[in-house]
C-alpha cells in the first residue's frame, strides 16, 4: 500500500534535496562568520551580526522579495549570473534551496557561534607556541572542538530548510517537480477540495521529519561533546 502518492514523493525527494544543498551551500560561510563574529573586533561587526540574525526578524516574503531582486533573470546579480554563466536561480529548484538557505543561516551561525565561544583558547595558544601555524591550528584543535555546534547548526538549519515556506515561494513560485516542496505541497493541498487527507499526510511527514532532526541533533551532540571532553560543562 503506497502511503503517499506519486507527487507527494516527488515533494519530499525535493525537500530533503534542497535542505541537503542548502546547509552544504552555507556551511563554510556559516563556519567563517560564526568564527569571525566570536573571535575578531572589526568596524561593522555589529552590522554584520544584524544582517546575519535579520531573516529571523523580517516577514520570510520579504526575504524572497530581495532574493528575487537581487537573483531574477533581471536582478543585478541574476542577470550577471545568466549573462556569464548561463544560470538561472529564480523558479528552480536552486533557487529554493537559496531560499531556505538564506532563512537557516542565523540558526547554523549561532549555534556554531556559541561553540567557538567555549572553546579553551588556552589550548589554541599552547599549539601556537610550539610553533603551530593559525589555519593549522583552527582545523586541528579548534574546528574539532566547534564540532558539537557545527554539527547542531548543521542539524537545526536543515531542519528548518524543511519547513521554509514563505521566502521560497515568493522567488521560486510553486512548480510541481521542480520548486513544489513540503510545505509548499501542503499549502498546495489545502486550497484544493478534497484535500484533507493529503494535508493530515504531508503535515505528519513534515511534524516527523523536524523531530528525527532535532533528535539525532541532539544525540550526535551529546555523542562528540563526550568524546572530545566538553560534554559536562554547565
Amino acid at each position: 500500500m503506497n502511503f503517499l502518492t506519486a507527487l507527494e514523493w516527488e515533494a519530499l525527494a525535493l525537500s530533503l534535496q534542497v535542505a541537503f544543498w542548502a546547509v552544504v551551500g552555507s556551511l563554510p560561510l556559516g563556519i567563517a562568520i560564526a568564527w569571525a563574529l566570536a573571535r575578531r573586533e572589526f568596524w561593522g561587526k555589529t552590522l554584520l551580526n544584524g544582517l546575519v540574525h535579520l531573516p529571523l526578524v523580517i516577514p520570510p516574503v520579504a526575504v524572497g522579495y530581495l532574493l528575487l531582486v537581487m537573483l531574477g533573470r533581471r536582478g543585478f546579480l541574476g542577470a550577471w549570473l545568466y549573462d556569464v554563466f548561463g544560470v538561472t536561480i529564480a523558479f528552480s529548484w536552486k533557487g529554493a534551496a537559496v531560499a531556505a538557505a538564506v532563512m537557516a543561516f542565523p540558526l547554523m551561525v549561532r549555534a556554531i557561534r556559541l561553540s567557538l565561544e567555549n572553546v579553551d583558547r588556552g589550548l589554541e595558544t599552547a599549539a601556537r607556541t610550539l610553533g603551530a601555524g593559525r589555519v593549522s591550528v583552527f582545523l586541528r584543535i579548534t574546528l574539532p572542538l566547534t564540532a558539537p555546534g557545527v554539527l547542531a547548526g548543521s542539524i537545526l538549519a536543515f531542519a528548518r530548510a524543511l519547513g521554509e515556506f514563505g521566502a521560497t515561494i515568493t522567488f521560486v513560485a510553486n512548480i510541481p517537480g521542480e520548486t513544489r516542496t513540503l510545505p509548499i505541497a501542503l499549502y498546495s493541498v489545502i486550497q484544493s477540495p478534497g484535500g484533507e487527507d493529503a494535508a493530515m499526510r504531508l503535515l505528519l511527514i513534515s511534524v516527523g521529519l523536524a523531530i528525527f532532526a532535532l533528535g539525532v541533533s541532539e544525540f550526535l551532540s551529546r555523542r562528540i561533546s563526550a568524546q572530545i571532553g566538553v560534554g559536562n560543562r554547565p
